[in-house]
């Protein structure tokens, strides 16, 4: 018999994330407590800058926006937020979605993979990407069902389940 396989990879749906985009931009150009301050939050290249008049109400841009992400079902660790900073008289913050799984955060994937489970489960790292193999497909659900439990600091999907 064949081994069965899955992927492990880490990619946020930019329609999904597209659209909490537009839902944070909707609130922000609605809510009272951004009016008049020039608030802003928008696409800038594959980045998204936010923009307000000061360090807080930044920070409140970024909270709105990260609502909107968890209602639309992705994980605010595909989200990598910098630190605000002054530009002229407005302060600025810039985020960005994360894709693919880091070659550190990988490994540590693997190892895991290897403490915890059957030997027969067998891991590779393939690019931005894990591969899992076994001949059980028992052992397989097993090792989703771990990493779905462990603290890992990338959010992680799995596909082609084989």
């Amino acid at each position: 018999m064949a081994d069965s396989s899955f992927d492990i990879v880490s990619k946020v749906d930019k329609m999904e994330a597209d659209n909490a985009l537009h839902q944070a931009q909707k609130e922000v150009e609605s809510r009272y407590d951004f009016k008049n301050i020039g608030a802003s939050i928008d696409w800038s290249g594959e980045k998204i800058l936010m923009k307000a008049n000061s360090e807080e109400r930044v920070k409140a841009i970024l909270e709105v926006f990260e609502a909107k992400l968890i209602k639309r079902g992705i994980s605010l660790r595909s989200l990598d937020a910098g630190e605000p900073y002054p530009s002229g008289k407005e302060y600025r913050l810039e985020a960005e979605l994360k894709n693919g799984i880091e070659q550190e955060a990988a490994k540590k994937i693997s190892k895991l993979i290897r403490d915890e489970s059957p030997k027969s489960v067998k891991s590779q790292i393939q690019g931005d990407e894990l591969r899992v193999s076994s001949k059980s497909r028992d052992d397989l659900q097993g090792v989703m069902a771990l990493l779905k439990s462990a603290d890992l600091e990338v959010a992680v999907q799995f596909v082609n389940f084989r």
